[in-house]
């Protein structure tokens, strides 16, 4: 498979996303899955397919490798496989400031047509922005 582009966000865990054991929740993870992938999705999307189109996960792998605490700034990182049928697999990183890979992910996502909300092939114009 081709390098494809990166898209980055910088994330500042806040209080209410630290467990009992002092460090970023496991279920933290997966809500900021969904919101790196929301922002790649509308930061290089065209315009018209974000208003017609959602895209749903169908599964997460997720890699938990080291704890976060509060006060350690993550950098979070996504980049997508081959778009398959309605499918597009899709690839996150979290790393530290210390270069550490503390979670991967790799999850896969559905799109579908927001008037039928029904799944829909994904049409080469639309994978063309995330493919590099």
């Amino acid at each position: 498979m081709a390098e494809r582009p990166r898209f980055e966000l910088g994330v500042d865990p806040q209080p209410e996303d630290i467990d009992e054991l002092g460090h970023v929740n496991n279920a933290v993870y997966v809500r900021w899955i969904q919101d790196i992938a929301v922002a790649h999705w509308r930061a290089v999307a065209r315009a018209e397919d974000v208003d017609r189109y959602v895209w749903v996960v169908t599964r997460h792998e997720i890699d938990y490798r080291r704890a976060t605490k509060l006060g350690e700034r993550l950098i979070a990182r996504t980049w997508v496989g081959e778009p398959a049928g309605a499918r597009f697999d899709r690839f996150v990183e979290f790393v530290g400031e210390d270069g550490n890979v503390r979670v991967s992910a790799r999850t896969v996502w559905a799109l579908v047509e927001l008037a039928t909300m029904r799944p829909m092939r994904i049409q080469p114009e639309i994978a063309a922005p995330f493919l590099g």
